[in-house]
């Protein structure tokens, strides 16, 4: 059975024998697959750096390259990759540290940079994935496929503005068209789009991840980590978890997207002849409520779980803001990172608050994963098992205590 359906087994019918399946398995084990991770420290990036050298994935072992902006972290340093410290966004580095490689087969970009205007970040992100891929593609003659990474945001009108601009309606599918307005993974598309005509044969995915659970604590949208520094500032201080969300939040489903399982999902739309030239939602398959994710985390570090609060019972909008509440939390931070031994961190690295505010005051747009399925990606995750485990890591890499 192919490993990207492993986790799928009793929950779906196979799309094809297994003699078929096994011939499948056999050419892809005959390719030399070497890949070339772009934003290699964060979320799904660290995933792909643990995952595709493994001498179980398909294509596998592959050889790696992983491209990051800064020096190669400790918590990355036992992944057998080649670590290139790369600020893509800048094109004479790229063209000088990418160009001279000549084996790579597959890219997976999956970085992005923020700016204070979505114009801003088009041009930006519009810039770093053309740098990189005029740099690759030209030079290797025998890349095959390109994965880039977006998002739900694919879906709103605007990253920076979306409350103001407006969105599609919730179930999400991948056929929406999209809003009139600028969104900087249109741009990135765009530029994917126009790149591949270059070379012949040359195919692409796109892939779009809601909340992605995950491990880096270099990363801008690391929910779980910046969850955990707030609960265990709470325990430091002995103030109850207050939930800092908006009441649809709290009460309504949610869902996520496991970083090995979008990993997972990249790697398959890169080697599997059925996801050539598509875009795709990935989530886990499930849904949950913060509600009772906010006692998994009370629990996880021993504090008093706080419950949905707004200034008056008419207000449908929590007056908490992790933003206002870590507020010159500095000092306490430095305190923990001390007296527990923990992995030297300020706050400001590892608390993104803007971004937790971003996703827990704002109802939950779900996608739809049928587009995937029919595709024969079947792979899923359990949200609560996903939440736990990444809660875990981080205290094993002792990022938090």
């Amino acid at each position: 059975m192919s490993w990207w359906r492993a986790g799928a087994t009793g929950a779906a019918k196979k799309r094809m024998d297994d003699d078929d399946e096994d011939e499948e398995c056999a050419v892809v084990k005959q390719q030399q697959c070497v890949a070339l991770i772009v934003g290699v420290t964060g979320l799904v990036g660290n995933s792909l750096a643990e995952m595709l050298p493994l001498s179980d994935t398909p294509g596998g072992p592959w050889k790696v390259y992983g491209v990051a902006r800064r020096p190669r972290p400790s918590w990355n340093e036992d992944h057998p990759i080649n670590y290139i410290s790369c600020d893509v966004s800048n094109t004479a580095e790229v063209e000088a540290k990418l160009s001279p490689l000549r084996d790579v087969t597959h890219i997976f970009y999956a970085t992005w940079t923020s700016r204070p205007s979505e114009e801003e970040n088009c041009e930006a992100n519009g810039r770093m994935l053309k740098n990189v891929l005029d740099a690759v593609i030209p030079n290797c003659p025998n890349l095959k496929h390109i994965c880039l990474q977006t998002g739900r945001f694919h879906y709103v009108a605007s990253v920076v503005d979306w409350k103001i601009n407006g969105s599609h309606d919730t179930p999400l599918t991948e056929d929406l068209p999209r809003l009139k307005t600028n969104n900087f993974y249109y741009t990135q598309e765009d530029v994917l789009l126009e790149e591949v005509k270059r070379k012949e044969g040359l195919t692409w995915s796109v892939h779009r991840p809601g909340t992605i659970f995950g491990f880096s604590p270099y990363s801008m949208m690391n929910l779980v980590g910046t969850l955990c520094v707030y609960a265990a500032i709470c325990k430091q201080e002995g103030a109850v978890l207050r939930f800092p969300g908006c009441k649809g939040a709290w009460d309504g489903y949610s869902d996520c997207a496991d970083a090995d399982l979008i990993a997972e999902h990249q790697i398959w739309a890169a080697l599997d002849p059925c996801a050539k030239n598509e875009a795709f939602n990935v989530s886990n398959g499930d849904l949950f409520k913060w509600k009772h994710f906010w006692r998994v985390l009370a629990d996880q570090f021993g504090v008093q779980c706080g419950e949905y609060e707004s200034e008056s019972e008419s207000e449908s909008e929590s007056q908490v803001k992790l933003q206002d509440l870590m507020k010159d939390k500095g000092p306490v931070w430095d305190q923990i990172v001390r007296e527990n031994g923990l992995a030297s961190t300020k706050l400001e690295d590892v608390g993104k608050w803007w971004f937790s505010d971003t996703i827990l005051w704002n109802e939950c747009r779900l996608d739809s994963m049928n587009k995937s399925k029919e595709h024969g990606f079947l792979a899923f995750r359990n949200s609560n098992n996903c939440f736990l485990s990444w809660i875990h890591k981080l205290k094993a890499y002792k990022i938090v205590p």
